[in-house]
């Protein structure tokens, strides 16, 4: 089970979303506590390092750190925003 923080700027951006898209990205992000990294990709470039998954036509990116078992969500946005 991993541990997942969701800093106040992400919580805020989350919050702005409609309900049915929220509780869709709640899902994901049970999801990732739970250990579920299929289909998540890794990021390129500036973002190496970073993975993300999709939940509809939204983007979470987030950090894992194997070793601590923490995942720190970056950002949640619509893909044409999040990268």
């Amino acid at each position: 089970m991993y541990e997942v923080i969701i800093p106040k700027p992400v919580f805020k951006e989350l919050s702005k979303l409609n309900r049915k898209i929220q509780e869709l990205v709640f899902a994901k992000i049970k999801e990732l506590e739970k250990g579920n990294f299929h289909n998540d990709k890794s990021l390129k470039g500036n973002h190496k390092g970073k993975f993300r998954k999709r939940a509809g036509d939204y983007r979470i990116i987030y950090i894992k750190k194997d070793d601590v078992l923490i995942i720190t969500l970056l950002r949640i946005a619509h893909r044409k925003e999040v990268y």
